[in-house]
């Protein structure tokens, strides 16, 4: 398969790692150009390539940038294919990307990304850490294996998500329609908490609207204080306070 990666940080790195290793056909690209883009994104195979060559002649285009450079690659993205699948890995975070008054009114953020992109969005791979994404990968079959929530509104796509998802090493759960993709969100029982398969539906359905943005602006305020206090936050740190915080 045919697959571009806009976005070349440690999420979307490690998903180029990983499908490389699989034997896609996969290219990546950042903002500065190929020549930047970290030898280890490369290391299985993946191209280096422009942001516009990366939305070229694609089966699957994972964008994976912060939200409030998603307007940025809009141009890209609706270049791709026709038929090609855009999958969208990105979070809100007002104290990142400044305030964003669709996503602070309740509209579910790939939700709005679609009516950006002008594309059918499936949502992926946002609701996990970058460390647990680059050390947790496991075969399928371990009890322990940690999952990863997939929702898009075509039953196809969001089929082909899971598949995708489940390559890099994880096991993928149908998470539904974009519509009810606020369900992994930041703030919600599933977003970086390392659910199993056999955990998370119960913890999706355990989320509340009103509450998830609350807690994830908690959470952040609590680090933020962790930080300047002189403590030290890795992936182990924000899963353990996620599950304490939005369980």
């Amino acid at each position: 398969m045919k697959i571009g990666i806009i976005g070349a940080g440690s999420i979307g790195s490690t998903i180029a790692r990983r499908l490389s290793r699989r034997g896609h056909d996969v290219k990546i690209a950042n903002s500065r150009g190929p020549e930047t883009i970290d030898a280890a994104a490369l290391s299985t195979g993946a191209d280096p390539v422009t942001a516009a060559d990366a939305a070229h002649d694609v089966d699957v285009l994972i964008v994976s940038v912060p939200m409030n450079r998603n307007s940025d690659i809009a141009a890209h993205v609706k270049a791709a294919p026709e038929g090609a699948l855009v999958i969208d890995t990105s979070n809100y975070y007002p104290v990142r990307d400044g305030a964003m008054q669709a996503f602070d009114d309740g509209q579910p953020e790939s939700v709005w990304l679609s009516e950006l992109f002008g594309r059918p969005v499936a949502k992926a791979w946002n609701a996990i850490t970058s460390q647990s994404l680059d050390d947790k990968a496991t075969e399928p079959g371990d009890p322990h294996r940690v999952a990863i929530p997939v929702a898009a509104d075509d039953d196809a796509h969001r089929a082909l998500a899971m598949s995708l998802v489940e390559e890099t090493g994880f096991d993928a759960v149908d998470a539904g329609v974009l519509a009810d993709s606020w369900r992994q969100q930041p703030g919600s029982p599933v977003y970086c908490t390392d659910r199993t398969r056999e955990d998370m539906p119960h913890w999706l359905a355990a989320a509340e609207k009103e509450r998830v943005p609350q807690r994830r602006d908690l959470v952040m305020t609590c680090i933020g204080d962790y930080i300047e206090a002189g403590g030290t936050v890795d992936g182990r740190f924000f899963v353990a306070i996620n599950r304490a915080c939005y369980s």
